[in-house]
């Protein structure tokens, strides 16, 4: 289908930009991208593949993220200041994304959806995991992390180099392809021409580093789910890739472990992005949760 937007979403009263692929008679599922990123970031092959498993996809843009409401109006966020516990600067927390997500389900008369979230993605899927369980089936949280301090943190001699986006837009592409080669998956070929495709899109739909710092100082601001992964009672796959530079492993296990009864699929050469290599690997376990959440295995 098409791109669509659904307006006037939850409590914020946001719209969203979103895509539904496959059968809407088929189980859905929700995928929640990272931050600063796009539902053009959840690649095609990847969401094909989820629907040839008779899977319902539905991608969407977060708030402050490509056709979806930015909140320009926001107070400027501080990111140092967040790094260091100073909240102040916060204009909204993963709970208000969270409660976004849950308006977008709303909007399509959902009563509850599988969810699969990447990175700050994962980071929302968890939370509405915990304050919205009745409406969750089963939860996939990808390349993410608990919110605990101690583990899950950027490998920040490995990522000194990127520096931040340049404002232009050719300037910004060739900065994401060499982002990405750094914080890609170094087992597995990079492809640079498909890497600079999707950041001109993601620049021609709505890139906005000042909405990216607003989701990462929402991160920060949120805290640590640890406690509350504990008491989820939701059928959950955790999948990281062993060698993430973004998000370090640990923040996997440690997901993995917080959530009773979750698997853990550690793939060995993948970093935080997701080559074509492991899709299959991936959409897998997925379909497979899915199933059995569904009660049909």
């Amino acid at each position: 289908m098409s791109e669509e937007k659904a307006l006037n979403v939850g409590p914020s009263a946001i719209d969203i930009a979103y895509e539904r692929l496959g059968d809407p008679k088929d189980p859905p599922l929700l995928l929640l991208m990272g931050g600063g990123a796009q539902l053009t970031d959840w690649p095609d092959g990847f969401c094909a593949a989820l629907v040839d498993h008779g899977l319902h996809v539905i991608r969407f843009d977060n708030r402050d993220s490509g056709r979806s409401t930015h909140l320009h109006d926001a107070p400027a966020p501080d990111l140092q200041a967040a790094l260091a516990g100073d909240f102040a600067s916060a204009s909204y927390t993963l709970s208000d994304m969270a409660a976004d997500t849950i308006g977008l389900l709303d909007t399509l008369e959902l009563d509850s959806a599988h969810l699969v979230g990447a990175s700050l993605g994962g980071m929302v899927a968890q939370t509405i995991a915990i304050e919205h369980p009745d409406r969750v089936r089963s939860l996939t949280s990808m390349m993410s992390t608990t919110g605990d301090r101690r583990v899950g943190q950027p490998r920040f001699a490995a990522l000194a180099g990127i520096g931040a986006p340049p404002p232009d837009r050719q300037g910004y592409i060739d900065w994401r392809v060499r982002a990405f080669r750094t914080i890609g998956s170094p087992a597995f070929p990079y492809d640079e021409a498909v890497a600079a495709e999707r950041a001109a899109r993601a620049y021609d739909r709505g890139h906005d580093l000042t909405g990216m710092l607003r989701q990462s100082v929402a991160t920060l601001a949120s805290g640590d789910r640890t406690p509350a992964l504990r008491s989820l009672r939701v059928p959950t796959l955790v999948v990281h890739g062993a060698d993430d530079v973004m998000c370090d492993p640990s923040g996997g296990h440690a997901t993995a472990a917080a959530v009773p009864g979750a698997e853990l699929l550690l793939i060995d050469g993948m970093g935080h992005n997701l080559p074509r290599e492991v899709w299959p690997a991936i959409t897998d376990r997925i379909a497979a949760l899915v199933r059995h959440a569904e009660g049909a295995d």
